[in-house]
């Protein structure tokens, strides 16, 4: 027992050095300066001399850009750097007058301590020692064996492991690189300074929509603002891009598709003079930014999208049942479902409103009568074209509480093969303690051919399946609905 707990001790031991082992090593390592690779002519974010980024909401991204790049005559190797970390290689689309691409490759596999080390696996490296006492550095010679679950050296004083001090390399390997990169092997006819266009789709970029909504103390109007939240996480900033954002679900093939078209814009419909300009796209709806944004990698974004004052709005209160209620017998048992607050409006040019709005998360607030603004609730929202409604569920009413009971059921002689027919009753109490009065939509859900045959309020016939009854409950009162239906 002894002897397992001193190995298990080891071996903690032995795990904690090999953090720190690493970790240091992350600290202590350095390279000889180097060059480009021979015979390749790089580009980077410096030579960009325009750039645009539209945004899909199914986290893809089109990339377009421009750079200006000089290029000698006949076969050269371009290496294209600060390309998304995340790009789709098999969508890049290089092209200018007078070249000619053969062949591109995208490189992703980035210079790490780690992975540089293991590319020396087998190859001479130097450390430089440090004498504790006197300070003296000293460099010498050791061979890589392992990097495998720590570092094995071969120096001349014989095989060694862990760090013996500050890891000297003599270059970086051909397929390192500093940064995500597009290589690409072009013909140049002639040699001169040209504008290369490129454009390509990636992941790592989103965007979605955020609404603000704030009531007014009659809850029959609202102050609505949108903004757009950016999300990278491409491994790429974008700097000075001209951002455009595409509201629609777009098809994607379940594998990659190499000939992608990159869209074509239409006619506009709404202008703004910083902000979003709203056009038509295909079958989806195009934001432009009017001005020039930067998207830093690994970082969240804020833009506005719209503000739009004093819109009507309606408060509706909701009970919806279950289609099970008219098939069984459930007993003499009282449910107490909730009854839902909505918050409905319709997206119009008369109500101030009338253009596409995104999907996204709509936030609801009202002030208090102390004036603070108070959290009432939010709910998400489909893309909602003009003249579309939008339904906010908010949550659910405090002082509307409702008592339904099923008080009689009979299944009824059956009037062919495989049909069943019942006859059910039901009573729904509707309590109100609010010192107003109150409407209650209550949507019933019936199965199958269903009649109404006896009821204490109206109901209308919402749909082939859904019955509906508007029941206004005077303040602090109730109010019982009773019908009998007849499924089958």
């Amino acid at each position: 027992m002894v002897a397992k707990k001193k190995e298990g001790a080891m071996k903690q031991i032995i795990f904690i050095l090999m953090l720190v082992q690493i970790a240091t090593f992350q600290m202590f390592f350095s390279i000889l300066p180097c060059s480009a690779q021979d015979g390749e002519i790089e580009t980077n974010a410096a030579d960009q001399t325009d750039l645009s980024v539209t945004i899909y909401n199914q986290d893809m991204a089109l990339i377009k850009e421009q750079r200006s790049v000089t290029l000698p005559k006949g076969e050269v190797t371009l290496a294209i750097r600060d390309v998304s970390g995340r790009i789709i290689p098999e969508t890049a689309l290089l092209s200018s007058d007078d070249i000619r691409v053969l062949e591109q490759n995208f490189e992703f596999d980035l210079l790490t301590p780690e992975s540089l080390l293991k590319k020396f696996t087998g190859k001479t490296i130097k450390i430089i020692r440090e004498n504790r006492e006197t300070g003296q550095e000293k460099t010498v010679e050791a061979k890589v064996l392992s990097t495998h679950n720590g570092i094995v050296l071969e120096t001349g004083s014989g095989i060694e492991t862990g760090l013996p001090g500050r890891l000297v390399f003599s270059h970086i390997p051909g397929n390192l690189r500093t940064s995500p990169t597009l290589t690409m092997t072009v013909q140049s006819i002639k040699a001169e300074n040209r504008n290369l266009a490129l454009s390509y789709l990636t992941h790592g970029l989103s965007w979605k929509a955020d609404y603000v909504a704030e009531l007014n103390p009659d809850d029959d109007r609202l102050n609505l603002s949108a903004w757009v939240t950016l999300t990278n996480t491409s491994s790429t900033d974008y700097t000075n891009a001209r951002l455009q954002l595409v509201a629609g679900d777009i098809h994607l093939a379940p594998q990659q598709n190499q000939d992608r078209a990159n869209p074509l814009m239409m006619r506009a419909s709404a202008m703004a003079e910083d902000g979003f300009v709203q056009e038509q796209m295909f079958e989806y709806h195009l934001y432009t930014l009017g001005r020039q944004t930067t998207l830093k990698n690994n970082q969240t974004k804020q833009v506005a999208l719209l503000q739009a004052e004093n819109i009507p709005c309606q408060k509706e209160y909701r009970l919806s049942g279950n289609g099970y209620w008219f098939a069984r017998n459930v007993g003499d048992g009282i449910q107490r479902p909730k009854v839902e607050v909505l918050l409905n409006l319709e997206n119009s040019k008369n109500n101030n409103l009338g253009m596409p709005l995104p999907k996204g998360t709509v936030r609801v607030y009202k002030t208090d009568t102390r004036g603070m603004l108070q959290f009432a609730g939010e709910d998400n929202i489909d893309h909602t074209p003009e003249g579309g409604r939008l339904n906010l569920k908010l949550g659910n009413a405090f002082d509307i509480t409702v008592e339904k009971r099923q008080t009689d059921f009979r299944k009824l002689p059956s009037t062919g093969q495989d049909t069943f027919q019942f006859q059910s009753s039901h009573d729904i109490r509707i309590m109100n303690a609010k010192k107003v009065p109150v409407t209650v939509k209550i949507y019933e859900s019936m199965p199958g051919d269903w009649h109404i045959q006896k009821e204490s309020h109206p109901h209308k016939k919402e749909t082939a399946h859904q019955a509906l009854w508007e029941i206004q409950v005077p303040p602090e009162n109730q109010i019982a609905l009773t019908y009998t239906v007849k499924t089958k």
